[in-house]
């Protein structure tokens, strides 16, 4: 198993090209995207309740990076450019994967 590290970052769909694009232009090879429910500081979210598909509705968007200081900046990227207007959150966590060749630019 080899160390990289995972980005985490859930938001409003609207923005999900945005951020993928970010998060490409950051260095990552690939990005995986679900739709997302919770409560938060803007209220309830469910990803599963009619009607709220399209702007309405959050996603999750998790890829992985080799480096720390690549994921970080990619989340900084993301925070800066949409976090004062949308809701969001992002995080960084350590992960082992098994093909480190996958996540190499």
């Amino acid at each position: 198993m080899y160390q990289a590290t995972k980005i985490v970052i859930i938001t409003e769909r609207t923005i999900l090209d945005g951020v993928t694009r970010l998060i490409e232009q950051g260095g990552a090879t690939g990005y995986t995207h679900v739709e997302a429910g919770g409560k938060g500081s803007r209220g309830i979210r469910s990803a599963n309740r009619p009607g709220l598909s399209g702007v309405m509705a959050n996603v999750k968007i998790e890829a992985i990076v080799r480096d720390k200081a690549k994921a970080e900046a990619i989340i900084t990227a993301v925070s800066e450019t949409y976090f004062r207007n949308y809701s969001g959150i992002a995080y960084v966590e350590p992960v082992e994967i098994l093909r480190p060749h996958k996540f190499d630019v």
